[in-house]
Parts: C-alpha cells; sequence; structure tokens
C-alpha cells in the first residue's frame, strides 16, 4: 500500500501495491502495520456501502460531534464519484480546508481521513457503488454537516447537469453557525 498524504493534515490516499499478471492483480487492501508507519491507528468496526443510481448524486458533507467522530477509508467499487473531506477540527493547522480527488473502480484509490471531518462525495457516472471502511459508532443524535455548496468551504465540485440531494443534505444550516457545536 502506498500512502500519500494530502494537504490535509492527517488524511491520506492510499494506492494499492499491485502484484500483476495475464490473470488481472492481487493487492492487499488494508494492513494496520503499514498505516501504523504513516501514524495511523485505527481499527475499522463498521462497512458501509452506498449504491447511486444516478451521476450527480451528492451525499454529504456529514460528521459526527466529539467524542463519537468516525474515521473513515472510502473506496469506489462500482462507477466513479468525487470524494471530498473537510477539516473541521479547530486546532488543526487545515482547519475548513477541503481536499477533493476522484476515486474510481478502474483506479482503486482509496482516501482516509482521521476524526473531525466532514466527508461527502458526487457521483460522476449512474449506477456507482461506494464501499467504506468505518472507525466509530454511529450517531444520529451527534451528527452534524454542511450544504455540499457551502461558501465557508468553497468546493470545486465538478459541474453536472443535475444534482440529486436529499432532503436532510438540502437543509443543512451555513456550517458557520453550527461551528461552535464541533469539536475536536
Amino acid at each position: 500500500m502506498i500512502f500519500t498524504p494530502t494537504p490535509l493534515a492527517g488524511a491520506f490516499v492510499v494506492d494499492l501495491e499491485k502484484l500483476e499478471d495475464e490473470r488481472g492483480f492481487f493487492a492487499e487492501g488494508w494492513k494496520d502495520d503499514a498505516a501504523a508507519a504513516h501514524g495511523i491507528a485505527v481499527v475499522f468496526n463498521r462497512t458501509n456501502i452506498s449504491y447511486n443510481r444516478k451521476a450527480g448524486t451528492v451525499r454529504g458533507l456529514h460528521s459526527q460531534r466529539a467524542p463519537y467522530e468516525e474515521a473513515k477509508l472510502v473506496r469506489c467499487i462500482q462507477g466513479a464519484i468525487f470524494d471530498v473531506i473537510v477539516d473541521i477540527r479547530p486546532d488543526s493547522p487545515t482547519y475548513l480546508q477541503w481536499y477533493g480527488l476522484e476515486l474510481s473502480a478502474e483506479n482503486h484509490r482509496m482516501l482516509y481521513m482521521p476524526q473531525g471531518f466532514l466527508h461527502g462525495f458526487q457521483t460522476l457516472r449512474p449506477d456507482t457503488t461506494v464501499f467504506y471502511q468505518v472507525a466509530g459508532q454511529y450517531q444520529p443524535k451527534q451528527e452534524v454537516g454542511a450544504r455540499f455548496d457551502d461558501a465557508l468551504f468553497g468546493i470545486d465540485w465538478p459541474e453536472v447537469e443535475e444534482r440529486v440531494l436529499s432532503p436532510k443534505d438540502q437543509g443543512w444550516p451555513p456550517f458557520q453557525a453550527q461551528r461552535p457545536a464541533v469539536t475536536s
């Protein structure tokens, strides 16, 4: 596994080290000691799958308040997404900065985010499936979020003909109004 730091403190792009031959390839999808060599000590206790029918589907931006924050390892196993993280740790040197990249079934890339990040994605193709490993327990009453187009972050999302959002994701208040409630 190849861990490449993102511009956001503690977050990494993870690429597979493929052993390829005429059959295809084999690769380790996660290895605790390789992660630990990069300062990542996490135990994933859940996996989530998100299937999305339409291109332009936006899910997020979501996180949870301390002490219920979640670390995530996100991969796209069918189709393609533009995956986005926003650092909402007030004591972080990259506080309120965002990072995004394309994850696809073809590039096999993953994005690791530590606790204290908002996460969301936009599908780039129809019939896209996202698989992610999570460290932490989901606590609905501790959830916080932001609209994908919150001006505080200025995320440069790919252009699409139509965006599909849930009522919940359309209804998040400006993140500025939530900042006192979010701690690391």
